[in-house]
């Protein structure tokens, strides 16, 4: 997918009602599916998932704030952000200090609206701009949340590419938030393509669409026996805006998604930050039972950025060539993931002669002819069965790929064996 046809998908998502459960969960998961071979999971409201108990479902159809003369001052179909999410029916009439304590603003920003939820209390609310509170008069108001909260299921899906391993390597992202286009549904879209331009990968790359903690929280609980397979993992969000790309490290620190994305960051602005158990669900896939491989990438980091939860963050927010970057870097990283190896030199007593076996010859008239002959030089002399090509990557400075065409012409050469 280019970045064009990137910006489409988020514009396609944008306008649905997302929330932990519901319609508009399924709702965006068949569009995905419309790209991808989704598996998709419905666990029932009171399963208990680790510490947690999936909740009940939450959908609502209108809601809207009307002034005395009937015109919707607040309106649910103008945007979902309207709404509190998770509010519970409400149907009134109330003067404005009544509303007032439900009423939620920016006076800061007073042109935009917030985005705010209410998960786990059942209670309900409304975001509005601080300009329309502003004009707002004494009331009274008619006050109106048709909405539903009851037994139903958490909706979750996966994508599997099927690798020559079993060994995975998972990429997750959020599906839980409503009309916000960089912090949910640009990561969804550089997810789906990523999973499209895999072709015949050496791990298995699983993709899961998940409500944010609940989701991922529930995947665990049901994937227990079978975690271990996890052997890279990444979330991803934030992944369309103006924002240099951000990388914050897994709990492990040093495991090797955290280097095979440092080193494709390289010499490119960028931002690492250490690990937190805080952010995105790589802190669920980082607790300590699980403690698994999983660091997070970002451009700008949650809350980094001034449109951050609010209507600010819209499609025109996101560029496709911020969501081609951030697609071409999670490419090139689940090329170093893919062709990491480490090898043994056949020929360790001083230099092998390259030239009789025509590997200096095979490089000439490239445009790359210097680093190639570096990458061949850093291979045999890194190549003693302990250090891989991602440790000779970022000892040499020199691109993994470049190493791993090296590698590859060694080893037909007969100067290297594969040792892992």
């Amino acid at each position: 997918m280019t970045g064009p046809e990137m910006h489409a998908l988020v514009e396609r998502l944008y306008p649905l009602c997302r929330s932990i459960t519901g319609d508009g969960v399924r709702a965006t998961l068949d569009i995905v599916g419309e790209h991808l071979d989704l598996q998709v999971h419905e666990v029932p409201t009171g399963t208990e998932v680790l510490d947690w108990t999936v909740p009940r479902e939450w959908n609502v159809r209108d809601a809207y704030i009307k002034d005395p003369s009937g015109r919707r001052v607040v309106d649910f179909r103008r945007s979902n952000l309207h709404v509190v999410g998770y509010s519970v029916p409400v149907s009134a009439t109330m003067s404005l200090a009544e509303l007032r304590p439900h009423l939620h603003t920016l006076p800061e920003q007073p042109e935009l609206v917030p985005y705010r939820t209410s998960y786990y209390a059942e209670t309900w609310g409304f975001c509005l701009s601080q300009d329309t509170l502003d004009g707002m008069g004494d009331g009274p108001y008619e006050v109106v949340i048709d909405s539903t909260l009851a037994d139903g299921h958490l909706t979750y899906a996966e994508h599997v590419v099927p690798g020559t391993s079993e060994d995975e390597v998972m990429i997750s992202c959020h599906v839980c938030h409503p009309s916000l286009a960089n912090d949910n549904l640009a990561g969804i879209a550089v997810a789906v393509a990523l999973a499209k331009s895999l072709d015949q990968p050496r791990h298995t790359y699983r993709f899961l669409f998940a409500p944010g903690t609940i989701g991922a929280i529930t995947w665990l609980a049901r994937n227990r026996e079978r975690v271990g397979r996890v052997k890279h993992g990444l979330t991803l969000a934030c992944a369309g805006d103006p924002g240099r790309l951000t990388y914050k490290r897994s709990r492990r620190g040093e495991a090797v998604i955290d280097r095979a994305v440092t080193h494709v960051l390289g010499d490119r602005p960028h931002h690492v930050l250490p690990f937190s158990p805080y952010g995105y669900d790589e802190r669920q896939f980082c607790s300590p039972g699980f403690n698994l491989p999983f660091g997070s990438l970002t451009r700008t980091p949650y809350a980094g950025y001034p449109e951050y939860h609010t209507s600010g963050d819209n499609p025109e927010f996101v560029s496709p060539s911020a969501l081609a970057d951030t697609l071409e870097v999670l490419r090139q990283v689940a090329g170093v993931l893919d062709g990491e190896r480490t090898y043994l030199n056949l020929s360790p007593y001083g230099e092998p002669q390259l030239g009789r076996r025509g590997l200096y010859g095979s490089l000439g008239g490239r445009s790359d002819t210097k680093q190639a002959q570096m990458a061949m030089l850093w291979v045999l002399n890194l190549s003693d069965g302990e250090h891989s090509l991602l440790d000779i990557a970022q000892r040499s400075d020199l691109p993994f790929a470049a190493l791993r065409e090296a590698a590859t012409a060694l080893l037909a050469a007969g100067l290297v064996k594969e040792t892992a």
